[in-house]
Protein backbone atom coordinates (compact mmCIF):
# COMPACT_ATOMS: atom_id res chain seq x y z
CA UNK A 1 0.00 0.00 0.00
CA UNK A 2 0.92 3.49 -0.90
CA UNK A 3 0.81 6.38 0.95
CA UNK A 4 0.47 8.44 -1.76
CA UNK A 5 -2.32 8.81 -3.88
CA UNK A 6 -1.67 9.69 -7.87
CA UNK A 7 -3.41 13.20 -9.25
CA UNK A 8 -5.89 12.42 -11.57
CA UNK A 9 -5.39 14.29 -15.00
CA UNK A 10 -8.82 16.14 -15.43
CA UNK A 11 -9.02 17.65 -11.30
CA UNK A 12 -9.56 21.18 -11.21
CA UNK A 13 -8.29 23.11 -7.94
CA UNK A 14 -11.29 24.25 -5.64
CA UNK A 15 -12.43 27.71 -5.96
CA UNK A 16 -10.82 30.13 -2.79
CA UNK A 17 -13.46 31.60 -0.53
CA UNK A 18 -10.82 33.71 1.32
CA UNK A 19 -11.56 36.38 -0.27
CA UNK A 20 -15.38 36.48 -0.21
CA UNK A 21 -16.04 38.33 2.76
CA UNK A 22 -14.00 40.99 1.74
CA UNK A 23 -16.07 41.71 -1.94
CA UNK A 24 -19.49 40.93 0.29
CA UNK A 25 -18.52 43.98 3.17
CA UNK A 26 -16.73 46.39 -0.11
CA UNK A 27 -20.33 46.13 -1.68
CA UNK A 28 -22.20 46.58 1.25
CA UNK A 29 -19.97 49.80 2.35
CA UNK A 30 -20.64 50.80 -1.36
CA UNK A 31 -24.13 50.97 -1.48
CA UNK A 32 -24.55 52.54 2.43
CA UNK A 33 -23.02 55.54 1.54
CA UNK A 34 -24.24 55.91 -2.07
CA UNK A 35 -28.08 55.64 -1.39
CA UNK A 36 -30.11 58.33 -0.34
CA UNK A 37 -32.70 58.30 2.23
CA UNK A 38 -35.96 59.70 1.87
CA UNK A 39 -36.16 62.81 3.51
CA UNK A 40 -39.39 62.98 4.09
CA UNK A 41 -43.09 61.29 4.07
CA UNK A 42 -45.59 63.14 2.72
CA UNK A 43 -48.62 63.84 4.39
CA UNK A 44 -50.02 65.23 1.73
CA UNK A 45 -51.96 64.58 -2.00
CA UNK A 46 -49.83 66.18 -4.56
CA UNK A 47 -50.68 66.09 -8.20
CA UNK A 48 -48.11 68.13 -9.62
CA UNK A 49 -49.31 70.10 -12.62
CA UNK A 50 -47.77 70.11 -15.84
CA UNK A 51 -45.62 72.83 -18.41
CA UNK A 52 -44.13 72.57 -21.43
CA UNK A 53 -41.31 74.81 -20.09
CA UNK A 54 -39.16 72.99 -17.68
CA UNK A 55 -35.84 73.39 -15.98
CA UNK A 56 -34.10 70.76 -13.57
CA UNK A 57 -32.70 72.59 -10.10
CA UNK A 58 -28.96 72.24 -10.62
CA UNK A 59 -28.22 72.01 -6.68
CA UNK A 60 -30.79 70.40 -4.64
CA UNK A 61 -28.86 70.81 -1.04
CA UNK A 62 -29.95 74.23 -1.57
CA UNK A 63 -33.51 74.08 -1.98
CA UNK A 64 -36.34 74.18 0.56
CA UNK A 65 -39.47 72.20 -0.23
CA UNK A 66 -43.12 73.44 0.45
CA UNK A 67 -46.10 70.45 0.04
CA UNK A 68 -49.37 72.00 -0.78
CA UNK A 69 -52.43 69.32 -0.83
CA UNK A 70 -55.13 68.29 0.25
CA UNK A 71 -54.58 65.75 3.53
CA UNK A 72 -53.66 62.31 2.84
CA UNK A 73 -57.39 59.46 4.03
CA UNK A 74 -55.90 59.07 7.62
CA UNK A 75 -55.77 62.54 8.26
CA UNK A 76 -59.00 63.97 6.56
CA UNK A 77 -60.75 63.18 10.17
CA UNK A 78 -58.43 65.68 11.83
CA UNK A 79 -57.21 68.11 9.04
CA UNK A 80 -60.18 67.75 6.88
CA UNK A 81 -60.63 68.05 3.56
CA UNK A 82 -58.99 71.47 2.28
CA UNK A 83 -55.91 71.93 1.12
CA UNK A 84 -52.79 71.91 3.61
CA UNK A 85 -49.50 73.03 3.98
CA UNK A 86 -46.45 70.71 5.02
CA UNK A 87 -43.32 71.94 6.04
CA UNK A 88 -40.74 68.62 6.57
CA UNK A 89 -42.71 65.73 8.17
CA UNK A 90 -45.42 68.06 10.02
CA UNK A 91 -48.67 70.21 8.78
CA UNK A 92 -48.33 73.85 8.98
CA UNK A 93 -49.47 76.57 8.94
CA UNK A 94 -48.75 80.23 6.44
CA UNK A 95 -47.36 82.27 9.98
CA UNK A 96 -44.97 79.26 10.28
CA UNK A 97 -43.08 79.28 7.23
CA UNK A 98 -40.45 82.18 7.81
CA UNK A 99 -39.36 79.70 10.88
CA UNK A 100 -39.07 77.08 8.43
CA UNK A 101 -37.18 79.63 5.76
CA UNK A 102 -34.39 80.43 8.83
CA UNK A 103 -33.91 76.80 9.67
CA UNK A 104 -33.37 75.47 6.35
CA UNK A 105 -31.41 78.83 5.35
CA UNK A 106 -29.15 77.61 9.09
CA UNK A 107 -28.65 74.59 7.89
CA UNK A 108 -26.61 75.81 4.75
CA UNK A 109 -23.61 75.87 5.90
CA UNK A 110 -20.92 78.70 4.21
CA UNK A 111 -22.64 82.54 4.00
CA UNK A 112 -22.63 82.46 0.61
CA UNK A 113 -24.14 80.17 -0.55
CA UNK A 114 -27.34 80.69 2.08
CA UNK A 115 -28.36 83.79 -0.49
CA UNK A 116 -28.90 80.79 -3.06
CA UNK A 117 -31.68 79.50 -1.55
CA UNK A 118 -34.21 78.31 -3.59
CA UNK A 119 -37.56 77.57 -1.59
CA UNK A 120 -40.00 75.23 -4.07
CA UNK A 121 -43.46 74.97 -3.90
CA UNK A 122 -44.60 71.26 -4.92
CA UNK A 123 -48.37 72.22 -5.09
CA UNK A 124 -51.67 69.86 -5.94
CA UNK A 125 -52.53 71.10 -9.36
CA UNK A 126 -56.13 71.21 -7.27
CA UNK A 127 -55.16 73.87 -4.44
CA UNK A 128 -56.57 77.37 -4.37
CA UNK A 129 -54.32 79.87 -5.76
CA UNK A 130 -55.59 81.87 -2.71
CA UNK A 131 -53.03 79.43 -0.31
CA UNK A 132 -50.03 79.76 -2.79
CA UNK A 133 -50.29 83.41 -2.27
CA UNK A 134 -50.38 83.43 0.90
CA UNK A 135 -47.52 81.70 0.88
CA UNK A 136 -45.37 83.35 -1.68
CA UNK A 137 -46.15 86.31 0.54
CA UNK A 138 -44.93 85.14 3.75
CA UNK A 139 -40.92 84.00 1.85
CA UNK A 140 -41.19 87.63 0.53
CA UNK A 141 -41.51 88.65 4.47
CA UNK A 142 -38.85 85.98 5.17
CA UNK A 143 -36.67 87.32 2.68
CA UNK A 144 -36.91 84.13 0.54
CA UNK A 145 -36.89 85.70 -2.86
CA UNK A 146 -35.84 82.91 -5.39
CA UNK A 147 -38.99 81.03 -5.91
CA UNK A 148 -39.66 77.42 -7.61
CA UNK A 149 -42.81 75.72 -8.87
CA UNK A 150 -42.53 71.82 -9.21
CA UNK A 151 -44.26 71.10 -11.87
CA UNK A 152 -43.76 67.66 -14.21
CA UNK A 153 -42.64 68.30 -17.78
CA UNK A 154 -45.50 68.20 -20.62
CA UNK A 155 -45.35 65.65 -23.70
CA UNK A 156 -45.58 68.41 -26.46
CA UNK A 157 -46.82 66.28 -29.69
CA UNK A 158 -46.58 67.21 -33.08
Amino acid sequence: MSKFKKKKSGDSPGISTASLPDIVFMLLFFFMVTTVMKETDLLVKVQLPKASEVTKIERKDLVGYIYVGKPLEQYTATMGTEARIQLDDAFANVDEIAEYVAKVRDAIPEETERKQLTMSIKGDGEAKMGLITDIKQELRDAQAYKLNYSTLKEEVRY
